[in-house]
């Protein structure tokens, strides 16, 4: 594997769609020009994401709808890869809030719905996925998508590790206040899985709710390679790969014992 250079698009969420595509396109470029790889978005980029449960509905596209081609072809125009959060479809009740990766050449890599929702706005707004993050492989690299509060909870990374993700890109839009998370939770996560946590976070606000940023790039001992501040930044991290190799050394995963743990999966 060569360095994988990620962006960490830390921005508002958009007015309206046209407004999201266009500013997409230009983040993509720039991101080009600072040599990156791959851009990820925040959580619920494409339409927003405190909009009220009707209007979530009433945007909600299928995962190779026109919101999907359209950031192909962005991501085709520039050479780069996105991951980019959408709210998907569902026949069956509320829409997903979702997030997908699509590559450099406009190809669909990975979907995912988040499984955790958090609070009465997620609730309101959303189906929870039930399915866990798969690992999908993009230039030698294995990735695996959460979305937000899905990453505070050690299982879900454990299980892309598992699986031997190698990095795990996350959009967010965590809100002011919840700052451990990325202080303390996103390293940790990184650091006991011996993988890298890319964690985009929304800034601005949306009427009453107000984003933290501080979008961070931990690596797989755990360190924090960059972290912005509170205001809108396009952010550049090189993920190394030979960091994985030296940090897997000390890696926990090959003395676990899993028959000790059958009842983390009971719910009280």
């Amino acid at each position: 594997m060569n360095d994988l250079r990620i962006a960490l698009w830390q921005t508002p969420h958009p007015a309206s769609l046209a407004e999201a595509l266009q500013r997409l396109d230009t983040a993509c470029a720039q991101a080009r020009v600072q040599g990156a790889d791959l851009l990820i978005t925040p959580e619920m980029f494409l339409t927003g994401y405190a909009i009220g449960a009707d209007r979530v509905a009433a945007l909600a596209e299928p995962a190779d709808g026109p919101m999907a081609q359209a950031v192909a072809r962005i991501a085709q125009h520039h050479g780069i890869a996105i991951v980019c959060g959408y709210p998907e479809q569902n026949p069956d009740g509320r829409p997903f809030n979702a997030a997908q990766a699509i590559g450099a050449d406009g190809t669909r890599l990975m979907n995912y719905r988040k499984t955790h929702l958090f609070g009465d706005l997620d609730r309101a707004q959303f189906s929870a996925g039930d399915a866990a993050s798969q690992v999908f492989e993009w230039r030698g690299w294995r990735l695996g998508l959460l979305i937000c509060y899905d990453v505070e909870f050690p299982e879900t990374v454990r299980l892309l590790a598992l699986q031997g993700v190698d990095a795990v890109l996350v959009p967010t839009a965590n809100m002011v206040g919840y700052d451990e998370v990325q202080q303390l939770l996103v390293p940790a996560r990184a650091c006991e899985n011996r993988v890298f946590v890319a964690y985009a976070n929304a800034c601005g606000s949306e009427g009453s709710v107000h984003y933290g940023g501080a979008s961070t790039v931990a690596s797989a001992r755990g360190h924090l390679l960059v972290t912005a501040q509170r205001h809108a930044t396009l952010m550049v991290s090189a993920l190394d790969p030979g960091e994985l190799v030296d940090a897997r050394q000390h890696s926990q995963l090959p003395t676990r014992r899993p028959g000790l743990y059958q009842p983390l999966a009971v719910r009280e």
